[in-house]
């Protein structure tokens, strides 16, 4: 009866599914001419899918420059607490471009430093979250490049924090772009990123303050601008991670290699124009109302249910249609339990006229560890039972 059960529940949901997206065999409307830039890479894509609207070499090499940041600035807020204090070592003050001038023995909070590397790029302070978050630089970048594969970023190799040249630290538009995507979806990691102007206040020294202003000169210069990050060395050339956000759309543009600091910008700009005029979002199916099980080894119970980390909407570009749009799931069919609230457990992949375009993260229910008949099935028979 359980299976049966499970099986109505099924059918009752792939009808909804045909209802609700028919595929229509179609092909895209033709899109405008791209703009013209001054950067060697770039990549513009809709922030909630990934969907990629605009790209230019966006799988060849570069030095990322401080757009490394945004990985040291998740992997901090991640494993230090906010008032933790950083006391900045020698190396931590030597590192070139220490633009705060902090010197060794100052502390600051966590919160502080991030601050200060996100927002006037200072590489020291990249160095002394890494040591305070791993216990040196060296096991922090492990942890950078562990993270990156996790993200799918499979043309990025990281060697310091901060994004000073090195010849085994590189990457591509389109792996900066899966960064920036994932970190835009951490509110505290957000809130920094539009950060315009604020002050970065010392512990120690007491009553040690310092005003400091956004890299970013798009930040209130750019309808919508809400991030991200600058990057800039000699070999790097220009670069830019930037996000803005109309109404529901929300934006990221990827530019490396621009010819110099001011064209990073500029190309920013463009890239940003040519997104928002190409791309509508249409209203698809909220996170709730769009469910689907899979089998629990372990568990006490049998199935769980997951969902979308938020709802599935669907970037139209160039007058597509979205009838054309289609799910599928990259999902196993059987988990084991213990399993978190929200923990991710696989991807809703968006397909357009039957290709793949987008995804978007599933997350589980939680299901405590135990025994019942129903888990007891899926661990003697698990490989007998359908994918629900």
């Amino acid at each position: 009866m359980y299976i049966l059960h499970i099986l109505r529940v099924l059918t009752a949901c792939l009808f909804f599914l045909g209802q609700a997206f028919p595929c229509l065999p179609a092909a895209a409307a033709e899109i405008d001419d791209a703009p013209t830039i001054s950067a060697s890479a770039a990549i513009v894509i809709e922030a909630s899918t990934g969907r990629v609207i605009y790209e230019k070499n966006a799988d060849e090499r570069h030095y990322p420059a401080s757009m490394t940041k945004m990985m040291t600035c998740l992997l901090a807020l991640a494993t230090l607490g906010r008032h933790q204090d950083i006391v900045i070592s020698p190396r931590a003050a030597q590192t070139e471009d220490a633009t705060l001038e902090e010197t060794a023995g100052d502390v600051f909070s966590a919160d502080e430093l991030i601050r200060g590397m996100m927002l006037v790029s200072d590489n020291g302070a990249a160095v002394a979250l890494a040591e305070a978050s791993a216990g040196s630089v060296d096991h922090f970048v492990a942890q950078m490049n562990d993270e990156a594969a996790r993200l799918g970023m499979t043309d990025t190799h990281f060697a310091n924090p901060n994004g000073l040249t090195h010849p085994d630290h590189y990457s591509t538009a389109r792996d900066m772009a899966k960064l920036a995507r994932h970190a835009m979806t951490e509110r505290a990691f957000r809130d920094i990123v539009d950060t315009a102007k604020a002050p970065v206040r010392w512990t120690l020294p007491t009553g040690k303050v310092r005003m400091v202003e956004n890299t970013n000169e798009l930040l209130g210069h750019y309808d919508g601008m809400n991030g991200i990050k600058t990057g800039w060395t000699s070999a790097a050339g220009g670069c830019l991670a930037a996000s803005a956000q109309r109404g529901g759309l929300e934006l990221i543009a990827i530019v490396m290699q621009a010819e110099s600091p001011e064209a990073r910008f500029t190309d920013a700009r463009k890239l940003l124009d040519y997104g928002f005029a190409q791309t509508k979002l249409r209203r698809g199916i909220s996170r709730d109302r769009l469910k689907k099980s899979v089998w629990v080894r372990g568990g006490k119970q049998a199935t769980v249910a997951v969902h979308p980390v938020e709802d599935v909407n669907y970037p139209l570009i160039g007058g597509e249609e979205a009838s054309h749009y289609t799910i599928t799931y990259d999902l196993p069919k059987i988990i084991a339990a213990p399993t978190k609230e929200g923990q991710i457990v696989g991807r809703l992949l968006l397909n357009y006229d039957g290709q793949p375009v987008g995804s978007v993260d599933l997350a589980a229910e939680k299901v405590d560890a135990g025994m019942s008949v129903g888990s007891l099935f899926v661990r003697v028979f698990g490989w007998l039972l359908p994918t629900l």
